[in-house]
């Protein structure tokens, strides 16, 4: 099993959301972020005043998934979230050892 999880832009959750479902990835979790990259945040102006914004929005997102769709998985969460400008986030795949549904008790791909 892996579990993936994407840092996106806010605006392109939806989209994301219904290429996962289209490769039948059946849960998630979402959570609104901040954070910086190379870009180090932006500068904006307000009222005539400019100032930094260190942090900038994003949203998390994971799925834990068999082994068989990770492909599939970060292909689609690419594909979609993919600007081509700075910022578009990251994708981060990591190996679990087992998932344990609380509910039932059910062990690894069981629980998924």
């Amino acid at each position: 099993m892996k579990k993936v999880e994407a840092i996106i832009r806010p605006h392109l959750l939806e989209a994301v959301k219904n290429a996962l479902q289209e490769v039948n990835v059946v849960g998630m979790t979402i959570g609104e972020v901040q954070g910086y990259g190379r870009q180090r945040g932006h500068t904006e102006t307000y009222r005539g005043a400019e100032y930094q914004i260190e942090f900038v929005p994003k949203i998390k997102v994971e799925v834990v998934i068999p082994d068989e769709i990770e492909e599939a998985v970060v292909s689609a969460i690419t594909k979609t979230a993919r600007t081509g400008k700075f910022g578009d986030g990251k994708i981060f795949v990591t190996s679990l050892e087992d998932v344990i549904r609380i509910r039932t008790g059910e062990r690894g791909e069981a629980a998924l």
